[in-house]
């Protein structure tokens, strides 16, 4: 059996990755592979995720030069979740989320709202001209 049909693919043929950054463990951003994607970091070493608003593969970092370097990929007890460690590479390293900021989870509920308590670390304007 091929590693890669131990995966419990859902309807769509995709699995949910989690990027956790190696040195930190922060959680950096959640994602979504299909076979190809993932048979493409495994060869790569970097990731490559299926982006369901392009409809196409995404090598992380091709526009914004923000590269994530894997170093292992762990499968959950069920299969069906990827939890990938990884560097934050690039022009600005550490920034993982297209808004700027070092993780895309920098929004908290604070009194029943959310409020951004991450700061921007380069302005998007400038990662995607």
């Amino acid at each position: 059996m091929n590693w890669l049909d131990e995966i419990k693919w859902d309807a769509a043929g995709l699995v949910p990755v989690i990027a956790q950054e190696r040195d930190s463990k922060d959680v950096l951003m959640v994602a979504w592979m299909n076979r190809e994607a993932l048979a493409a970091t495994a060869e790569r070493g970097q990731a490559v995720y299926w982006s369901r608003s392009r409809n196409r593969l995404w090598h992380k970092g091709e526009e914004s030069g923000h590269f994530q370097q894997v170093h292992s990929m762990r499968l959950d007890c069920d299969n069906d979740v990827l939890l990938l460690e990884v560097s934050q590479l690039g022009h600005e390293p550490g920034i993982a989320c297209h808004t700027g900021r070092h993780s895309c989870f920098f929004q908290k509920l604070e009194a029943g709202q959310w409020r951004a308590v991450e700061p921007v670390l380069q302005d998007p304007e400038r990662i995607y001209k």
